[in-house]
């Protein structure tokens, strides 16, 4: 909904609650009218404090029943939400390999590690790191590396997926934009970007399906 929407939607809002107050108001000063010829002060005031409350009651149930519907229209769709995740079959992907699914119109690289990179992934030393973080916190499984395919630093798309892509100095992806190395986990070695290759929400649907989202 955009905003000249959502000024619109306040000032129905708005409208309608002042028009059900104008109209309460009327109604009192009718009453109020009707009940100077009694005698009873009490009576007086508890009936100006009921149609007060019915007033007000009865603006709050019409605004909500005007804005509902907005607010409905407002919640994404299913099919929508379905937008928010994609289901990936892995079954084919060798050792070794990789593939590039879109996830919200975003390049999700995932690789099927060898024995090697988990190897170098896991025995690097913490302290040598840019953004420090262990192999273990990234993957789900040691064999399953999932990553943006987005380089950290202006948002270029790193090369490593193709057997003849260069892999930069540590053998997991090259950035040809500006020349930042990245490992075998994804985690910035050398050059200008500030982080290691984000890692978005994933699942494991079975041992050949994997969710992200």
């Amino acid at each position: 909904m955009t905003l000249s929407a959502y000024s619109l939607l306040l000032f129905l809002t708005v409208a309608i609650f002042l028009f059900c107050y104008f109209v309460g108001t009327r109604v009192w000063i009718k009453v109020d009218k009707e009940n100077e010829k009694q005698s009873d002060e009490n009576q007086k005031e508890s009936r100006r404090d009921f149609l007060q409350l019915t007033t007000i009651s009865i603006g709050g149930i019409g605004t909500a029943a005007f804005i509902w519907p907005f607010l409905k229209s407002m919640n994404p769709a299913e099919d929508t939400l379905a937008l928010g995740s994609t289901e990936v079959d892995i079954s084919d992907i060798n050792v070794g390999e990789a593939i590039t699914v879109k996830w919200r119109g975003k390049p999700v690289f995932i690789r099927r590690r060898t024995s090697d990179e988990i190897q170098e992934a896991k025995s690097v030393d913490l302290k040598s790191l840019k953004d420090p973080e262990n192999d273990g916190q990234r993957v789900e499984k040691d064999e399953w590396l999932v990553v943006l395919g987005v380089c950290t630093h202006l948002g270029c798309v790193p090369l490593g997926q193709k057997m003849s892509d260069t892999k930069g100095e540590y053998n997991g992806w090259f950035c040809p934009c500006h020349g930042s190395h990245y490992d075998s986990s994804g985690r910035i070695r050398k050059g200008p970007a500030p982080d290691n290759l984000a890692v978005p929400p994933y699942s494991f649907l079975s041992d050949t399906t994997i969710k992200i989202g």
